[in-house]
């Protein structure tokens, strides 16, 4: 997934806001709360990092291309970096992506949510 593809997707979820912040990084936010970051990963290639479920994190720790987010996992928190940027990858991506998202969200008081409108099923 290239930027602009992780931009377009990121910006098609809903109250998602962008910020460039953290050396350059585009942030991605819902309700002030970061859910994605994009940034360089090895030999300046596009890295991704997303918040994970507890079972995720172990799951998508053990498969290639992906890692425990460097700074956030170190700190217990369950971030992962996605660092292969193949096409092939892609919706695996998209999908964990969208899933950050949700799982950020639910963190959100209910009166945000409401006000946001998620998470209103």
């Amino acid at each position: 997934m290239t930027y602009d593809e992780y931009n377009a997707f990121c910006h098609s979820l809903p109250a998602s806001t962008y910020v460039v912040q953290w050396n350059n990084s585009h942030v991605w936010k819902v309700g002030g709360k970061v859910f994605a970051i994009g940034g360089l990963g090895e030999k300046d290639k596009p890295a991704f990092i997303f918040k994970t479920s507890e079972l995720n994190f172990y799951f998508l720790s053990e498969l290639e291309g992906y890692k425990p987010a460097p700074y956030f996992a170190s700190r217990g928190m369950k971030w992962i970096q996605h660092y292969d940027s193949s096409k092939e990858t892609d919706a695996d991506l998209a999908y964990y992506l969208k899933e950050s998202h949700r799982i950020v969200s639910l963190g959100l008081t209910k009166k945000k949510q409401k006000e946001l409108g998620l998470n209103q099923e």
